[in-house]
């Protein structure tokens, strides 16, 4: 199914069976997400991550590796809408939070990479049943076999680069109608739900497929993959993971529409984050 950002009634359609708060709820209803990334290469990306996410769940939990410690500690300071947790905690939090994203900011090689492979094969290991979105340093260094040792199928969100990496599979010179199938059928295969970062983003579970075209230039911008990772984490919380994924999709490409007018393509990751809330608000409000 294509849905173009410029379809308003379908985007409308498609934002308005998000899972709102209600009235009544208290501390906690309202969805939970353990944010796991950076390192001692990237130190915003997973801070991204989180500053979106802290938009749309009651707790944003946080935590780095070792290697990442001063920018850890300095994060205390600077990041107010979670809680930074060591990493000797994670297994408590794993348990308590809804959706646990793994990957933002991680690299590929060295020490921290083992750290992140480790970690993320223990995770599925123990726990199979939990809501996992996957991104960028963990699609990396893991192997694709092991999403098919989870109960609850992943989100994982990579780009055509990481696609390749993790599956073997190259869909960079592959027209749209073959990019669409494979990513259905790798899906399928691996019992995941992928979220191909594309000009136009390809979502699918298996077993249903859509295209979100839409956004502008700005988006290229690193960061911006961080944001849709930590969107579709807080949204998976409370609501269907596939539906998570493709409104995450739709939101950060009217984003980009929405701060062309005032910004043209010269807005920013913060531009971004901030101004998310506001479109959800004025599609579904």
């Amino acid at each position: 199914m294509l849905i173009k950002t410029s379809d308003t009634k379908l985007v409308k359609s498609f934002l308005s069976k998000l899972s709102l708060p209600k009235p009544n709820s208290h501390k906690g209803q309202n969805g939970k997400v353990l944010i796991i990334g950076g390192s001692s290469l990237f130190h915003s990306a997973s801070l991204w991550a989180a500053e979106v996410a802290s938009h749309f769940v009651d707790m944003v939990h946080y935590s780095s590796t070792e290697e990442n410690q001063k920018i850890f500690l300095s994060l205390k300071k600077k990041f107010h809408n979670g809680i930074i947790i060591s990493k000797e905690k994670i297994t408590d939090y794993v348990k308590e939070d809804n959706t646990i994203l793994i990957g933002s900011g991680m690299v590929r090689e060295g020490t921290e990479a083992e750290y992140t492979s480790d970690l993320v094969k223990s995770l599925i290991e123990n726990f199979s049943e939990k809501q996992f979105v996957m991104d960028a340093g963990a699609l990396q260094v893991m192997r694709a076999d092991w999403l098919t040792e989870l109960k609850t199928p992943s989100i994982i969100t990579p780009h055509q680069k990481e696609f390749e990496k993790l599956f073997g599979i190259s869909i960079f010179d592959k027209s749209l109608i073959e990019k669409e199938k494979i990513v259905k059928e790798t899906a399928k295969k691996f019992k995941t739900i992928i979220l191909l970062k594309a000009i136009v983003d390809i979502i699918s579970d298996g077993s249903d497929v859509y295209l979100v075209e839409g956004g502008n230039a700005g988006l290229t911008k690193g960061g911006t993959g961080d944001i849709l990772a930590g969107l579709t984490a807080a949204l998976s919380t409370t609501n269907p993971a596939l539906a998570s994924a493709v409104i995450s999709s739709i939101l950060l490409k009217k984003t980009g529409e929405r701060l062309f007018q005032s910004k043209g393509y010269w807005y920013n990751i913060d531009n971004i984050i901030e101004m998310i809330p506001e479109v959800l608000k004025e599609t579904i409000l």
